[in-house]
């Protein structure tokens, strides 16, 4: 096995160690069906299915759970420092604590009341109960690094498609700002500067790592600093509302979601009408999802809402991405109003 990378401190080891939480119910219960399925192979293979044996079996189960759910538990105990070890020394490790706990649970049922008591083991047994063991848990590890590089490489085509997607909007909102600018160098040159400058401070928020956690907060910063922008450019035409509940502030969502729905509510909406529009954002949290929507006023003959369709793909496959079926988004063009809406699970990602 090769080694892990990546590992910086004791915490980030011990997510990044291949075996997962056998602490967790969802691993108990499987440890547990795969023990029994294990013992049921063993049984079938000595007895003859019109004679079988019922007490073996009963008696198998018992050891077989014994030793596995000891290992279980000892591993999950030490999955701080065996994360810590790297891969092949944390495999010879685990290893070493199955065997232990195979000899030590073989020693002591031959102490055990009847009709649980097993008969004296000989040297050979016990090789053969620490053999048995340690091949089942060789297969188990082995599985279990697999998943595991499997999951990383999910991870980093994961990655790469959210950074493709983040690269496709950029252009978009970058040739719209300069626009806005390029409208105020000839009459208000003063305001254009300090546009550049706030775009400046714009480009540094949304170029940040994708990796790194981001909140409500930070895709709202982002909004402002755009609206700031544009609000030179069209003055008082346009006007924003917002709804923002307190307690959604802090809560994660990843960048670049909202800020393009809102240019295009502005840039497809506000800007096409001679009198201008309100553009409204609201966000709240609902049970254990996170909902957000943007809604703009439209041309008459609704030719604004055809050049939405760009940014909503690609926010669209972003939230598919990292939520999947959890996370949806649904537009609803209405007379004279355009309205998008958002929601994913405020706890888990893809």
């Amino acid at each position: 096995m090769e080694p892990l990378a990546g590992r910086d401190t004791g915490a980030d080891d011990a997510r990044e160690f291949f075996v997962p939480d056998l602490c967790a119910p969802r691993s108990v219960f499987l440890l547990i069906l795969l023990a029994e399925l294990l013992v049921g192979v063993h049984v079938l293979a000595r007895s003859p299915l019109p004679s079988f044996d019922w007490s073996l079996l009963a008696s198998g189960s018992l050891f077989v759970q014994w030793v596995m759910l000891l290992s279980a538990a000892a591993l999950c105990q030490l999955r701080g420092p065996l994360g810590a070890l790297g891969a092949p020394l944390a495999t010879l490790a685990c290893l070493l604590v199955v065997a232990a706990v195979t000899l030590a649970s073989s020693a002591v049922a031959q102490y055990l009341p009847q009709p649980f008591r097993a008969a004296p083991a000989t040297g050979w047994q016990l090789a053969r109960n620490v053999l048995v063991a340690l091949v089942v848990a060789g297969v188990l590890l082995r599985y279990f690094f697999l998943l595991q590089q499997l999951r990383r490489q999910e991870k980093l085509e994961l990655q790469s498609r959210l950074d493709s997607l983040r690269d496709r909007i950029r252009p978009h909102f970058l040739f719209n700002t300069l626009n806005s600018i390029a409208s105020l160098i000839a009459t208000r040159p003063q305001a254009a500067e300090g546009a550049v400058e706030d775009l400046a401070e714009l480009f540094r928020v949304s170029l940040r790592d994708e990796r790194r956690s981001t909140t409500v907060a930070d895709e709202l910063r982002l909004c402002e600093l755009y609206l700031g922008i544009e609000r030179l450019r069209l003055g008082e035409r346009l006007r924003v509302q917002w709804d923002v509940a307190a307690d959604a502030r802090e809560q994660p969502m990843p960048s670049l979601v909202l800020q393009p729905l809102v240019e295009n509510a502005i840039h497809h909406g506000v800007a096409t009408l001679p009198e201008g529009g309100t553009v409204h954002i609201a966000i709240a949290l609902c049970g254990g999802e996170l909902r957000a929507s943007v809604e703009n006023p439209v041309g008459r003959d609704g030719e604004s809402t055809r050049g939405h369709n760009l940014a909503l793909e690609n926010v669209r496959s972003r939230l598919d991405a990292l939520y999947g079926a959890a996370a949806r988004l649904q537009v609803e063009p209405a007379q004279g109003r355009f309205h998008v809406s958002l929601s994913y699970p405020r706890d888990r990602a893809t």
